[in-house]
């Protein structure tokens, strides 16, 4: 990924919290000689730099993406620049954005125990503390015979790159009139872009 100085995430925390944040990621490999993209939750474990995921038993990426490299990238808040909202209409459109690739290899889980646990914490991760719905509380032979239909996975990290776009390169005024604009959209991918533009006002141009 391409990342000018002025965007780059060099904290490891600030990458985990992005990827936890926004963990439906997008995982891309090769199969059968072309790229391949499967949409899927990834959990990430900090203490082993694992991600955990499953795939659709149906799904064939699985079947060669454990002897290549795998990227999974998450997309966090993003939004359009217009210059109309700067103090010139002399400049160009742009968008703010905030994303995460991580590189890892790729490792097939198949102990039973193993996979109900990881679908227990993805499971607990969403839903709401208040929700009455627990895993555990399905039946077993109906969990058993849904997990038949999934393959397990874990990747090993072996590289992360991480960028937040947020308009750095532009002087403080400027920042604060898109922020308001962004705030006035009243949109929540704009809204959330803003916040995260409000925590670089101290980088000045």
């Amino acid at each position: 990924m391409y990342i000018p100085k002025y965007y780059m995430i060099q904290d490891e925390d600030s990458v985990y919290k992005i990827i936890n944040q926004y963990g439906f990621g997008t995982l891309f490999s090769h199969h059968n000689g072309e790229p391949c993209a499967t949409h899927l939750p990834l959990n990430l474990n900090k203490e082993e730099k694992t991600l955990y995921g499953h795939l659709a038993r149906a799904n064939e990426q699985w079947k060669d993406a454990v002897d290549q490299q795998v990227l999974a990238v998450f997309q966090g808040p993003h939004s359009y620049i217009s210059p109309s909202w700067y103090e010139t209409n002399q400049a160009v459109p742009t968008w703010n954005y905030v994303a995460v690739h991580v590189y890892g290899q790729l490792e097939i889980i198949k102990d039973q125990h193993t996979i109900f646990e990881l679908l227990k914490n993805s499971v607990e991760k969403y839903e709401k503390p208040e929700s009455t719905y627990q895993l555990k509380g399905v039946d077993a032979n109906l969990v058993e015979g849904l997990s038949k239909g999934i393959v397990a996975f874990k990747i090993h990290i072996t590289k992360m790159e991480a960028q937040a776009k947020l308009s750095q390169n532009h002087s403080v005024e400027r920042r604060k009139r898109v922020i308001q604009h962004l705030e006035e959209s009243g949109r929540i991918d704009s809204i959330q872009v803003a916040e995260l533009m409000k925590s670089t006002l101290s980088l000045k141009k």
